[in-house]
């Protein structure tokens, strides 16, 4: 069973909102990065970009966060000895990185995403904005930005697409049948 939560407008709207959140949060933008998390992320940091160029007439730097030599639910011998996949556009010190995901749940990708930016550098602040918050916390972590608030339960799937991944943009929840 899927029930769409966001439509194209109702993410656009939400972005469009939490852009002039990271604005005024952090007086203009002239110290900030985005960090969008491999896959989803990415994408919603570009984005916010845009929004950012359009709202403010400033171009911020993107980069883009490979988190899985980080991440905790892989084997240790496993995990890629690198950040290899990460694109990080300028020097961390003295900006505020704000890491952008899709959804944030247990905490834990949340905090390899945090590992990884302080493996490049040590930016003045780290913030976290989300596209979804759905709850189910294992570690203590709260988003700085959130879209949209789905309280979930543990046996949903929430699905965030995007045009620039999955061809259309929305997302849903996907429950049993």
């Amino acid at each position: 069973m899927e029930n769409q939560i966001m439509d194209e407008m109702a993410v656009e709207r939400s972005l469009a909102r939490i852009t002039h959140e990271i604005i005024e949060k952090n007086k203009g933008v002239d110290n900030v990065i985005l960090l969008g998390v491999k896959t989803r992320g990415v994408p919603l940091a570009y984005r916010l970009a845009k929004n950012i160029k359009k709202f403010e007439d400033a171009d911020v730097p993107v980069g883009e966060l490979d988190i899985t030599c980080h991440r905790d639910d892989i084997p240790l011998e496993k995990r890629i000895k690198k950040d290899a996949d990460s694109v990080i556009p300028c020097a961390l010190e003295g900006k505020t990185a704000v890491i952008v995901d899709d959804v944030l749940y247990t905490g834990r990708t949340a905090r390899a995403a945090i590992e990884a930016v302080f493996s490049f550098g040590r930016p003045s602040s780290v913030q976290f904005a989300v596209l979804v918050d759905r709850g189910h916390r294992e570690l203590p972590i709260r988003p700085d930005y959130v879209c949209k608030n789905i309280p979930t339960s543990q046996k949903e799937k929430v699905d965030v697409r995007l045009s620039e991944t999955d061809g259309e943009t929305g997302v849903y929840i996907i429950g049993e049948k």
